[in-house]
């Protein structure tokens, strides 16, 4: 038997659609993460970066952030959701690359 507030909870998720991205923005999204996916690949044939591996992590870093972000932001969905949701998933992907580069330092990877 459906209550008053079941009848209102069901109002407010169908009258919260939002306009997903279609299936060619899709597609195009896909095509952005395969690039940046084969430049972090790339980075690793680079006699440069063999020789610097404090320059691979700052070339790798922003990459796999951006990766993060537009699939977070796509194909989670949170580029629809609230504002806090956007906070709490900024957050962690700060906290983790910070803990990341404390693990590193710790190991002495910057004194290779």
């Amino acid at each position: 038997m459906a209550t008053d507030t079941d009848t209102r909870v069901h109002d407010v998720h169908v009258n919260q659609h939002h306009a997903h991205p279609s299936d060619g923005q899709y597609i195009v999204i896909a095509l952005i993460l395969a690039a940046i996916t084969a430049l972090e690949v790339s980075t690793y044939y680079i006699d440069f970066f063999q020789d610097h591996f404090g320059y691979l992590l700052v070339a790798l870093l922003p990459m796999m952030i951006v990766k993060f972000a537009i699939v977070a932001a796509f194909f989670m969905h949170l580029r629809f959701d609230d504002k806090i949701l956007r906070r709490i998933f900024t957050g962690g992907i700060l906290l983790a690359s910070g803990v990341y580069m404390v693990a590193l330092a710790t190991f002495h990877f910057f004194r290779h």
